[in-house]
């Protein structure tokens, strides 16, 4: 009898987490694919036979009734993604890099409508034109003479750069090796083959903090102390650091990846939902 209600209790518990992560994806909180549809069928279908009484098989339905509502949201998004033509912009970038220059052009010249537009000056612009002209007061009274006292020019102290916040206490390159020794360390306790997500990275207790981290990892990428790879399919963005500072990386040509750190994303990075 025991062996019979374990299965039955840890169903109910099972089902009933599932019925509430629809709920949230059904409010539009979540994306609609976060949901394994065929993982959770299969749940479903393994507990399915234990269930006898009423109550057990209202819960089961429940639980096919807001599947149905995730797949159609699935389907909804599917279908407008369809409809308005949505392209990914990097697969966009290699089916250009692709084709050949002639094949460009042709592309070009099909959707090409260039616009033309002819301007001529009536006689009711010229008369409002001299009405502004004659209302001007003379050059002399708009353009008075400015009191400008003369300031000598001097030298700010490395100490009153650093009580501005222009340096910090340490020099900069000292500095961004102290970083990138805290990237490696990062990776080695909480990264997977040798890299870390960008946002576990620069992410701290405070938004300025977390600014000021995403600034100094901008610098150990430009700088070739470190590089992001970019997972398209699962938008998710991380950052490797080298073992040695690679210096041909600044004699290359570089492309710009910008990546917004938003106050926004940070709440939602402290909330646990952005990668």
């Amino acid at each position: 009898m025991q062996s019979t209600k374990e299965p039955k209790k840890l169903g109910k518990e099972r089902l009933e987490r599932i019925i509430e992560m629809c709920i949230v994806i059904e409010n539009h909180n979540v994306d609609p694919f976060t949901l394994n549809i065929d993982e959770i069928i299969k749940v479903v279908k393994e507990y399915f036979p234990h269930w006898q009484h009423p109550d057990e098989l209202k819960l089961d339905a429940e639980t096919l009734h807001h599947l149905a509502s995730v797949i159609k949201l699935q389907s909804e998004w599917v279908k407008q993604r369809s409809t308005s033509l949505y392209t990914d912009p990097f697969l966009l970038e290699e089916k250009i890099l692709q084709i050949g220059k002639q094949e460009m052009v042709n592309v070009f010249l099909k959707a090409w409508h260039p616009l033309i537009e002819f301007e001529q000056i009536s006689l009711n612009s010229l008369a409002q034109g001299l009405l502004y002209w004659e209302a001007l007061a003379p050059i002399g009274e708009r353009w008075k003479d400015l009191d400008v006292s003369e300031v000598s020019m001097g030298f700010a102290s490395r100490d009153e750069l650093i009580k501005q916040g222009v340096l910090g206490d340490r020099e900069f390159s000292e500095e961004l090796n102290c970083y990138w020794q805290e990237l490696k360390d990062c990776v080695a306790k909480k990264g997977q083959d040798g890299k870390i997500q960008y946002w576990d990275f620069i992410g701290a207790d405070t938004y300025e903090e977390t600014v000021q981290r995403a600034f100094l990892t901008s610098f150990l990428v430009t700088y070739g102390y470190a590089t992001l790879e970019i997972d398209r399919l699962e938008e998710q963005v991380f950052i490797k650091p080298f073992e040695k500072q690679k210096t041909e990386i600044l004699t290359q040509q570089s492309i710009s990846i910008p990546i917004a750190v938003s106050f926004e994303d940070w709440q939602k990075w402290k909330r646990g939902e952005l990668n």
